[in-house]
């Protein structure tokens, strides 16, 4: 948060029109590579890098810039196992008897079940929280304003991150995710969102053979 009365010049460079565009084609060359992984890799990853990453994610823009957002950050083992359990029995749930046919049939091309061996495989997991509001060093609470737009605009830029520095993500979501806050401790007036799984792809892995909508599907210019 920042005192309102308080503003300094924007650090901005306005680049040349040909850096701009290759910058733009270069970035989208590198993210359109980027793919759901659901087969890690055990070996560490840089400390550094998933700092950097959760930098880059604390730097989104959100509402009255109070940053509603907590990213927990998971390596150890036993954690991780506690975590899988618990996923794994929502997940049971969800394909017996909470998705509906349809949901199940939309799924299937993606080759997913109620198992998450990656939970406990991947070397990092990233707990994503969206605090209600804001709690200062005296106890003070404030309202966070637009949180589900600010954590989701948050975690789109954590993944992009993550995928710049090479390595692989997968967004897990079991619903309800309660337990998640339970494991890791967090207050009461958080919220778990999402639960991203970092790594390094395993060797030989393979993904679905899917393809991203053309532009003119998803934008229009008026």
């Amino acid at each position: 948060m920042a005192n309102a009365d308080s503003f300094i010049s924007l650090d901005y460079q306005r680049l040349d029109e040909e850096v701009m565009c290759q910058r733009a084609q270069d970035f989208y060359q590198r993210m359109a590579k980027r793919r759901s992984v659901r087969e890690f890799s055990a070996d560490a990853v840089p400390q550094q890098v998933l700092e950097d990453a959760i930098r880059t994610a604390g730097s989104a823009p959100s509402g009255a810039n109070m940053q509603p957002w907590h990213f927990a950050v998971v390596q150890d083992a036993e954690l991780k196992q506690r975590i899988r359990i618990a996923a794994e029995a929502e997940e049971r749930e969800l394909y017996e008897h909470r998705a509906s046919e349809e949901w199940l049939q939309a799924l299937a091309p993606l080759g997913t079940d109620a198992n998450k061996p990656f939970l406990e495989t991947a070397p990092a997991l990233i707990a994503i929280f969206l605090k209600k509001f804001t709690l200062d060093a005296d106890g003070s609470k404030h309202k966070n304003y637009y949180t589900s737009e600010s954590v989701g605009i948050a975690t789109g830029m954590l993944i992009a991150a993550l995928h710049n520095a090479g390595l692989a993500t997968l967004t897990h979501t079991p619903s309800p995710m309660k337990f998640l806050g339970e494991i890791l401790k967090r207050p009461s007036h958080e919220r778990a969102v999402l639960l991203l799984v970092v790594g390094y792809p395993a060797d030989g892995v393979t993904v679905p053979d899917i393809q991203k909508f053309s532009l003119e599907n998803i934008a229009s210019f008026n």
